[in-house]
């Protein structure tokens, strides 16, 4: 069963040797997870979005936990909130979504779990890579977009948008590639609309806790 856009975002978060996410991926890579599964829905034609708002179209489970959970949660809400609201919200549940993805990961034989002491005291949880052909696949098919000028598919357009918005082409490319492609990953992130709304909330999400993150 192909990977859902959510797994491929920890995939590529996910330090394959150590089985540790990255830590150049956090924060932000937390409101790709969430952004993932909004993009999810989307292309499942369960909700839009237009500069104001991101509202329900189609109720209908996909039947997929974790993103039924969350349309579920926008339906269920009396008021219509942007992008930004529900990335914020479903940011904050980010280990409940990253558990319960971690869990998939280990089904499907592509991770392993292993349960160990962080400096011998503290309880800790890794999980190393068993099967990288998934992720190898994942890259693959960015880098495919990425060194061509074909249109790209919306799943990937998306992708690329939210690895853009989360900082994640660090881990993915040398610095001198990311230079290279930079121009490439704006013109096809910018490409969905529904992937510059999401795009744009990480963003300015994520600027808004490096502004303030001197303070605390």
């Amino acid at each position: 069963m192909p990977l859902t856009m959510p797994e491929e975002i920890l995939l590529l978060m996910l330090d394959d040797e150590s089985g540790r996410l990255q830590e150049r991926a956090a924060p932000s890579g937390d409101y790709a997870i969430a952004g993932a599964i909004l993009a999810e829905l989307a292309l499942a034609g369960r909700i839009d979005t237009d500069p104001g708002r991101l509202y329900v179209v189609d109720a209908k489970p996909t039947g997929d936990a974790l993103q039924d959970r969350v349309l579920a949660q926008v339906a269920a809400s009396r008021e219509q909130f942007d992008s930004r609201h529900w990335i914020e919200t479903l940011g904050a549940d980010a280990d409940a979504f990253r558990d319960a993805l971690f869990d998939r990961l280990v089904a499907k034989g592509i991770l392993k779990r292993v349960e160990g002491r962080f400096l011998w005291v503290f309880p800790e949880r890794r999980y190393p890579v068993v099967n990288d052909k998934e992720e190898r696949e994942v890259k693959a098919r960015i880098l495919g977009v990425l060194f061509n000028d074909d249109i790209p598919e919306p799943r990937d357009s998306m992708l690329i948008g939210l690895c853009r918005a989360a900082g994640l082409f660090s881990l993915i490319l040398a610095p001198h590639e990311l230079d290279r492609v930079t121009p490439r990953i704006d013109a096809v992130a910018d490409l969905e609309e529904l992937n510059r709304s999401l795009a744009d909330a990480i963003r300015e999400i994520y600027a808004q806790i490096a502004r303030y993150a001197p303070m605390i």
